[in-house]
């Protein structure tokens, strides 16, 4: 839907373009009449400034909103999380700038929407968004936006940084093909996420190239606890997985955890290849792909500085990974 126009606001309040305008930007020069007529058709509209288009003189805050649509047990629990909030926060001690957490895996009483609509932060970077999440949709008419990673709907205007999760995915599992395995599952992450159905894609698109089909699809919510539930569901289907691609490391642990309870060797029985390479899977000896999470974070807020300036990057922007092979899933 098209984002309402100052024009729209006025021709509904039956006032000119500038007493809007004055509404808009606090000014006390303006009647009560005028200013409840303004009012009402700002709220009937739902009509939000283009504070990326007008100077930011007057009104800046100086902050960037870090907007993260899930619970905070996920957001401080999550390596992945980490590494691009550490990217964020060095490169803006570098500017101006100061970073505002806005943490919530919903927005149902609107406070989180009020605080940026009414000018909370100069402009917002949404990592971890989900198709459901309609309350981000509302900020991007706000104020400037950039997305670590790709949103369920990308529009026309929207600026992305993200990595080719697809390929990644594909590459992992034929590494998992490479060395032998024919029974491969794998343990997805939320499925209303654009970053889980990628991955999906990718690892049903390596078995296809060989003429395989899935051993088991389950979802791990991108949580431990529900990495470890998924393996045990696996570990209960007829035919054992001797592999299994899981698209995070934080449930590639749990997965481990439950597969080494059970008796079984990783990887002579199961081999394991995770998702991100976060310190954990160095520590726990975890084939995983690399993402350059921190550098993520730092083109994240480097690019909503450009917004801030008047310079526009690129829409899209994809980093490499890398395959990091480690004993879960060693080399041929």
């Amino acid at each position: 839907m098209p984002r309402p126009t100052i024009e729209e606001v006025a021709a509904l309040a039956g006032v000119s373009r500038s007493t809007v305008s004055r509404v808009v930007n606090g000014s006390s020069s303006v009647s009560a009449e005028a200013l409840a007529a303004v009012q009402d058709a700002i709220a009937q509209l739902r009509y939000a400034p283009n504070r990326a288009a007008r100077s930011l003189a007057s009104r800046q805050t100086h902050a960037i909103g870090l907007v993260v649509p899930e619970d905070t047990t996920r957001f401080f629990g999550d390596p992945f999380l980490a590494s691009v909030v550490a990217g964020i926060s060095a490169r803006l001690a570098e500017s101006e700038y100061i970073l505002n957490l806005l943490i919530a895996s919903d927005d149902p009483d609107g406070k989180m929407t009020r605080f940026v609509r009414n000018g909370g932060v100069d402009a917002a970077i949404i990592v971890s968004h989900h198709a459901s999440d309609s309350f981000v949709e509302r900020i991007a008419e706000a104020v400037p936006v950039v997305f670590g990673g790709r949103p369920a709907t990308v529009r026309e205007n929207d600026i992305i940084v993200d990595v080719d999760n697809v390929t990644a995915a594909r590459d992992a599992v034929a590494h998992l093909i490479a060395m032998g395995r024919r029974r491969i599952a794998t343990i997805t992450g939320t499925m209303s996420m654009s970053v889980s159905v990628d991955r999906r894609d990718g690892f049903l698109s390596a078995l296809a190239d060989a003429g395989l089909r899935p051993a088991g699809e389950i979802d791990g919510d991108f949580s431990e606890q529900g990495g470890a539930e998924a393996a045990r569901l696996l570990l209960q289907r007829d035919e054992r997985p001797d592999a299994i691609f899981v698209a995070s490391d934080l449930m590639a642990r749990g997965a481990v955890g439950v597969l080494r309870s059970a008796g079984l060797r990783v990887p002579d029985d199961v081999a394991i290849i995770g998702f991100d390479d976060s310190p954990l899977a160095e520590a726990s000896d975890l084939t995983s792909v690399r993402q350059p999470m921190f550098t993520q974070g730092e083109m994240l807020a480097g690019m909503v500085i450009d917004l801030l300036a008047g310079r526009r990057p690129d829409a899209l922007t994809i980093l490499p990974t890398e395959l990091i092979v480690r004993g879960s899933a060693p080399a041929v």
